[in-house]
């Protein structure tokens, strides 16, 4: 059986990755005033776009997600010729509507796809499963990598779902936000009045970075730490005691940064992270931060995700 793969845009994992593997994209477009982008993963449209226009005005992005149409039509004319199952993974619903309409557009699609596969010379059924992540951004890397893996491996789409769906309940996403009066003035124009001004300003004024927490949805503060450096190096360090306790339900750990790829390696804590991974036979995925993380956290910012039974952050 044929098995596809679809993320959309905001699943951190390296373009060469997401291109060997045969992983497809729903694209999430970004507008920033006249500026538009979609956001196809390509890292270095991504940071030129960055550089130009987020560090003014880029709280005030527009995201727009493929559309219910815009989705169907996508599986209909090539999705449904090319594979007989297709598992679809998206962004939390929490804070997108892309699994929204990627689940709308999936009955389309089964009622859609019969002629067009028939006229190529296709007469098996198609099926469609699309999964929230209940994640966001580097996390929803580990349900994809696991997918592929799984895939590779021979398994079939019954036991494939199964696996996944059990995973993401365990998927845990942490972010560290470099700036918090970026992030206060993108919720406040998102509607959102997570991040108050006084304890952006108080942050600020202190030095003071929140490690965030995300799991099944909801998203949280685990940690206040004192300097962003500082932040990023106990986050690594816990992802690597995780690592090295065989703590992860799957051998994949992904990170995202709102940069140049360089910066990232060059934080304290990676190296250490990267060694744990490699001596465990874990594997480290590093990107660049999608356009859409960008617009959201600001720059600078940093993603890691892993699956664990428990992942209590202890810095």
């Amino acid at each position: 059986m044929r098995i596809g793969i679809v993320v959309d845009s905001a699943c951190d994992l390296p373009l060469d990755y997401l291109q060997q593997n045969d992983i497809h994209l729903l694209p999430i477009t970004v507008r920033i005033g006249q500026a538009v982008l979609a956001d196809h993963r390509n890292e270095q449209a991504t940071l030129q776009f960055l550089h130009t226009h987020l560090a003014d005005r880029g709280f005030e992005a527009e995201t727009t997600p493929f559309t219910v149409q815009q989705v169907r039509d996508l599986f209909v004319s090539q999705l449904a010729i090319d594979y007989d199952y297709v598992f679809c993974m998206t962004i939390t619903k929490t804070r997108s509507p892309v699994f929204e309409n990627a689940n709308q557009a999936s009955f389309a699609i089964l009622n859609d796809y019969r002629p067009v596969r028939s006229a190529a010379g296709i007469n098996t059924p198609f099926s469609l499963r699309v999964i929230d992540t209940l994640n966001l951004f580097a996390a929803q890397g580990i349900t994809a990598v696991e997918a592929v893996r799984l895939r590779g491996a021979g398994e079939g789409p019954p036991k494939i779902r199964a696996r996944l769906e059990h995973l993401v309940l365990h998927t845990h996403g942490y972010l560290i936000p470099r700036d918090l009066n970026y992030l206060r003035a993108r919720t406040r124009h998102r509607g959102d009045r997570s991040v108050s001004f006084l304890s952006a300003t108080l942050g600020t004024a202190l030095d003071i970075k929140p490690i965030l927490h995300c799991n099944r949805g909801e998203t949280g503060p685990v940690a206040k730490i004192k300097g962003y450096e500082n932040a990023v190096q106990k986050l690594m360090e816990f992802a690597a005691r995780k690592v090295a306790g065989n703590g992860l339900m799957t051998p994949t750990v992904c990170l995202s940064y709102g940069g140049e790829l360089s910066e990232l390696r060059s934080l304290p804590g990676y190296e250490t992270l990267r060694v744990a991974c490699r001596n465990n036979n874990v594997e480290l995925y590093d990107s660049v931060m999608s356009l859409t993380g960008m617009v959201n956290v600001g720059k600078g910012a940093l993603a890691l995700g892993f699956a664990a039974e428990k992942a209590d952050f202890v810095g």
